[in-house]
């Protein structure tokens, strides 16, 4: 680039233009004849592929249906699988299946239901239906959610398959060592490493939503006018960012142990099996909230319909479930009652057990509130969120029986549990999931479910759910212990576990109707009225029949319930008298806005169908499947692959300096096309994704120091150490690729080109001799001889992976550069990558500090 282009002035990227629109603009007409080329260029532009290409496709509402149904089969798959549990308990001493399948069984009942049904379904709802409650023509990273999608499909086709080859993992959906590390077969690797896979598309989906609920609201819509369900998916999405990294680091540890014989968690080298139990309920506690408030969320949209009036407490609502997700991460303790915890532990953890049912409460009272002074109107879908309150608030009770610490050591580990779990999951989710499915069903597919069926699912699965899991109080505390595959007669548990069996078959009968009126051919149907429930919210704005450019134009939102509080917005929306009515250059776009007060800020050019996706996912799947059976130089290679397949897609897609550096989006307003920084969709991701990846890396930090607080001899006396000069040069290189980041970012916007090359290049380096250095240190130490210097190479080894992250980054950045892709007035890339730089370098500090000083002082 020449330094007389590289000197010019900057162009302006404040909006230009009146805002907000006043009632005369709005009240514009605009030519029919204009109208119909507008609409036109809009549907050239957002046109689903056709025949085989339509598997290319990323819009939102194409994602979303894949996503629903691929999870609703993954839940029927695990719905089999919990038949043949109660078919094999049905009676005593039945030999229907052997104990090792009946292992598998159950290990993958749990596994899919938790992994493969309920955070998918969330995510999957949340990608088909915020875009339209937000007025938005799509999320900011539609191939983000097909990526996570494919990720999800490989991912969970392969863990559910392998129970038809006998090598499914048998030791429990919480996989407790040392029976899961000592366990023999691929089982326990096929659970550690397609479940791992599975949680990139959780995070993955987590990140679009949440940066999709902050800047793709329309104008107007500030924060304290989101749909309520746009606050749950914010909630939700960071309570995923904070509790899957602990997950994914303790698998980061336990596949260690499989592979490499790291011994983390085996006791005769210094390891911990408790270790594993904290790192999995810090996410197995937030996990059942993330799975209770999405379907909260969908009852708050449901009961301002049928109540014909906007909820009541909506702040209160709102705090609620911010105080929910904060409460649900100090409560892991209370699945470990039973290990030998001090007594201070235990009432801590059993108040903060009880806690959690007031923000829970105040929810549900806001709900009642709300049906009390409107006019309900009782339809199909309030039914369904009837049984789901009344359900839930029975497992709700036997929560706070649970919470108390000495109730919890008698009936741990029984068949209480079992109906504790399944009544908080099936009243917090499973019923309000269909009457969201009924509720939404006109939105989804422009057709209307049976009234009829819909009943007879309702009352044969509420029925058979009952009949099934009530007994299992009883069942659980006359002492049957969970996860036995047969009894012996003469107990007291032979009837009680017949009705169980008996009400199984009723709950499958019930869901057999509900998918058979969910996938009947509804061809012959006439199509229901555009918004069939009279509700208020602009998911209900969408035509009909669909057309796939999500809203005609972006609204101006002023009230919580536009369609009900704003007079004639649905027609000034099909008309185009709002905001980005056309698409004049045939391209995808949408609105980005403020974070706090939906001020428009830029014109967001977003992805189009590309089998870059399906690339990208089958050799990630590669990398997690190969080392599954002890093939690592094929994982190596997939591994390659797919960072060259993600970095060709975001070379060819995101963050191109534009044609037109500003765009008319209506209404006399003028957006600019390319933003950088912190008013970036780009910057946002890139900054919610490190909050996880600090997360993961804060949860290894703290196995350090929970095996020095509970070990005695941690480091042990004469212990080899990492090398302290290798460690200091680490730091100083790691810290030093930093800076250069930051000069580099300085020098290119003030059009010192020449320097800022040169300065990423040197990043490139320094971060290269950090990790090498790093990975110097640590070379000496036998990692397989006690848990010390294992995780002293875990902690290493995570930095080096990062370091090597941070050199393809720079070189990246340095490539955008010589290719024209990244100039001083189009730096979001050097934006994104100086925000990683800003995570690593604390990471790295906080590494070195602890290999390189933390074993000398303590």
């Amino acid at each position: 680039m020449s330094a007389d282009k590289a000197a010019l002035p900057p162009p302006d990227r404040r909006p230009l233009g009146p805002y907000p629109p006043t009632p005369e603009m709005l009240a514009e007409p605009v030519p029919e004849a204009l109208q119909r080329a507008q609409a036109d260029r809009l549907r050239a532009a957002w046109r689903t592929p056709k025949g085989w290409r339509y598997w290319t496709a990323v819009n939102n509402t194409e994602v979303g249906k894949w996503y629903c149904l691929t999870a609703l089969a993954f839940m029927l798959c695990a719905g089999v699988m919990a038949l043949i549990i109660r078919l094999q308990l049905a009676v005593p001493d039945n030999d229907l299946v052997s104990s090792d399948r009946f292992s598998q069984l159950f290990t993958l009942h749990g596994s899919a239901m938790m992994f493969l049904f309920a955070v998918p379904m969330f995510e999957a709802i949340s990608i088909l239906l915020l875009p339209g409650m937000l007025g938005a023509r799509d999320m900011p990273f539609p191939r983000l959610s097909a990526f996570g999608y494919w990720c999800f499909l490989i991912g969970g086709t392969f863990v559910l398959v392998s129970i038809l080859f006998d090598i499914a993992p048998r030791a429990g959906w919480f996989m407790y060592p040392p029976l899961a590390t000592q366990d023999e077969g691929p089982g326990s690797d096929i659970w550690l490493l397609g479940l791992s896979f599975i949680e990139i598309a959780s995070i993955a989906a987590a990140v679009e939503l949440i940066v999709g609920a902050l800047k793709c609201r329309p104008p107007g819509m500030r924060v304290n006018m989101m749909p309520l369900y746009a606050w749950y998916v914010l909630v939700v999405g960071g309570m995923i960012l904070f509790a899957f990294p602990p997950l994914i680091a303790g698998d980061f540890l336990f596949e260690l142990e499989r592979s490499l014989d790291w011994p983390f968690f085996d006791p005769t080298r210094g390891g911990d099996p408790m270790l594993w139990q904290h790192l999995f309920w810090i996410f197995g506690h937030p996990e059942v909230y993330i799975v209770f408030l999405p379907s909260i969320a969908i009852a708050a949209m449901v009961i301002p319909t049928v109540a014909r009036r906007p909820i009541v407490g909506y702040s209160w609502i709102v705090l609620s479930a911010v105080g929910v997700g904060f409460l649900s991460f100090g409560l892991w303790v209370h699945h470990m009652f039973t290990t030998g915890l001090p007594s201070i532990s235990l009432g801590f953890f059993s108040a903060a057990s009880q806690a959690v049912v007031i923000p829970t409460g105040i929810q549900l009272f806001a709900f009642l509130a709300t049906l009390l002074v409107g006019r309900v109107t009782m339809n199909l879908p309030m039914l369904w969120i009837a049984g789901a309150l009344a359900v839930f608030t029975l497992g709700g009770l036997t929560g706070v029986m649970l919470a108390i610490a000495p109730f919890d050591f008698q009936v741990h580990d029984t068949y209480f549990i079992v109906a504790h779990l399944h009544y908080t999951l099936f009243g917090g989710m499973i019923f309000p999931v269909i009457a969201g499915v009924y509720y939404f069903f006109p939105f989804i597919s422009k057709k209307m479910l049976s009234e009829r069926l819909g009943r007879w699912s309702f009352w044969l699965i509420f029925t058979g759910f009952n009949i099934c899991f009530l007994p299992m109080h009883l069942t659980g505390l006359l002492g049957m212990p969970r996860r036995i595959y047969t009894y012996p007669t003469g107990l007291g548990w032979d009837w009680l576990n017949l009705i169980s069996t008996v009400g199984a078959f009723i709950i499958a009968a019930g869901f057999l109707v509900f998918v058979w009126d969910l996938l009947r051919p509804k061809g012959k149907q006439p199509q229901p009225p555009r918004n069939p429930w009279q509700a208020g919210t602009l998911e209900w704005s969408h035509d009909i029949p669909e057309e796939a450019w999500g809203v005609r134009s972006i609204p101006h939102v002023t009230t919580r319930y536009p369609l009900w509080e704003q007079p004639g917005i649905l027609e000034r929306m099909d008309a185009g008298r709002y905001y980005l009515p056309d698409a004049e250059e045939g391209r995808r776009e949408t609105l980005i806005t403020s974070v706090i007060d939906a001020r428009p800020l830029q014109v967001q050019r977003v992805t189009g169908p590309s089998w870059i996706t399906h690339v990208a996912a089958a050799f990630t799947g590669g990398c997690f499947i190969f080392p599954t059976f002890g093939y690592y130089w094929p994982a190596v290679v997939c591994g390659v692959f797919a960072g060259m397949a993600i970095l060709y897609w975001l070379w060819t897609a995101t963050a191109r300096p534009p044609e037109a550096e500003r765009k008319d989006v209506g209404l006399g307003l003028s957006l600019p096309t390319y933003v950088s920084g912190p008013d970036s969709v780009g910057w946002w991701a890139m900054w919610i994704t490190m909050l996880g990846d600090a997360t993961a890396f804060a949860s290894i930090i703290f196995g350090f120091f929970f095996y020095w607080t509970a070990q005695d001899d941690f480091p042990p006396d004469g212990a080899l150490h990492a090398g302290a000069g290798e460690t200091a040069l680490a730091a100083l290189a790691l810290a030093a690729a930093w800076g250069l980041v930051l000069l580099a970012r300085r020098w290119n916007r003030h059009g010192a080109v020449t320097a800022a090359r040169l300065a990423l290049a040197g990043a490139a380096l320094t971060a290269a001799t950090g990790g090498g250095a790093l990975a110097l240190a640590v070379w000496p130490l036998d990692p397989t001889s006690h848990v010390y210097p294992a995780v002293i190479c875990a902690i290493a080894l995570w930095i080096c992976v990062h370091a090597a992250l941070a050199v393809v980054m720079h070189l990246y950045c340095l490539a955008g550069s010589f290719a024209g892709k990244l100039t001083p007035h189009h730096d979001a890339d050097l934006c994104n990558v100086a925000l990683f730089s800003h995570f690593f370098v604390l990471s790295s500090l906080v590494a070195c500090a602890v290999i390189g000083l933390a074993p000398r002082l303590i």
